[in-house]
């Protein structure tokens, strides 16, 4: 198994995490994702694991199976619950601890619910482009309409405070167009969209970036799953696309959707900052990004980000991007 069965990443390595379960049973792992951190027994077929996986989540309760050939602990499953689009409660104290705390040592057991139907905070949609960018970026914002009443899209270039334009299917005044010179600075930039948001949850895409209705519709919800378990960050697995061709650097997570209080840190390949590390954070499976991009911007990209912030422009990344996707 080179790819997690649960979040696509190929970042399985050897583990020494065991996991205890009720009644008393306690099980070693020697495999485990990197990314999302799901413990694997042995070299399992995903499409087995997956299967098994979908039947325990298919009730009220996820009851953790001492027999599978995986292990989750809290905070994982609440990641790999989202790719049913349910999220989870825990059960009791030690549970709660133990997602603000992870990779806890209990398996998995906790209340399951369907995030459609849960409670909604707000998310403010906000996008990153250049002037040229600018048609065709308010072209693709009806569709969105169904899950945000709040956009606001900065452009690159001299400083003019937003006004408002109008849009098919959001009300007068909810979407504003400002600009600011990025100067090579996206982390400067993503933190000059983030204080233009009205809600207190916003969801940052560029302007060769896509994400579509379905995927946008339960995120309101996600943030509503967050803010009870004290995460600001949720990351969206993105998939880049060069020339059409799906890449190898999949599942490629951003963290794009944040409390509008956190701030960016980095000129390029910019995260947002985290009090707490990365326990603040989770990764959502329900959907993802697309980003569309040519292998000649790729080839191009590596050396002027290089150029920008010298050690952090990431030049062997180049390959990946340019090498197709592979199970």
């Amino acid at each position: 198994m080179r790819r997690c069965f649960v979040c696509a990443a190929a970042m399985i390595g050897p583990s020494d995490r065991t996991l205890s379960y009720p009644g008393g049973a306690r099980r070693a792992f020697p495999l485990a994702c990197n990314a999302c951190g799901v413990l694997l027994a042995h070299a399992a077929a995903p499409e087995a694991c997956r299967a098994h996986l979908a039947r325990s989540l298919a009730g009220p309760v996820f009851a953790p199976d001492p027999e599978a050939p995986y292990g989750l602990d809290l905070y994982t499953l609440r990641s790999a619950a989202t790719r049913w689009r349910l999220g989870v409660r825990p059960r009791d104290a030690a549970g709660r601890a133990e997602l603000r705390h992870p990779h806890g040592t209990r398996a998995a057991d906790a209340e399951l619910f369907a995030l459609e139907a849960a409670d909604r905070r707000p998310v403010s949609l906000g996008l990153l482009c250049r002037p040229a960018d600018r048609d065709a970026v308010l072209a693709s914002l009806p569709a969105q309409a169904g899950w945000t009443d709040d956009v606001a899209i900065l452009i690159d270039g001299p400083a003019r405070a937003a006004v408002p334009v109008p849009v098919a299917g959001f009300a007068a005044g909810a979407v504003r167009v400002a600009a600011r010179p990025l100067d090579g600075d996206f982390a400067a930039q993503r933190n000059a969209l983030q204080g233009l948001a009205r809600h207190g949850w916003m969801l940052q895409l560029d302007a060769d970036e896509a994400l579509g209705p379905a995927t946008g519709r339960l995120l309101p919800a996600l943030a509503a799953l967050a803010e009870a378990e004290a995460v600001v960050s949720i990351g969206l697995a993105r998939a880049n696309r060069v020339d059409g061709v799906l890449s190898d650097v999949f599942p490629d997570v951003q963290y794009r959707l944040n409390r509008t209080h956190l701030v960016y840190a980095g000129r390029v390949h910019e995260r947002p900052v985290l009090d707490r590390g990365w326990p603040g954070s989770l990764i959502a499976l329900h959907g993802g990004i697309e980003h569309r991009l040519s292998a000649a911007h790729v080839r191009a990209r590596s050396r002027r980000y290089e150029a920008l912030d010298p050690g952090r422009g990431r030049p062997e990344e180049e390959a990946a991007l340019l090498r197709a996707y592979a199970d």
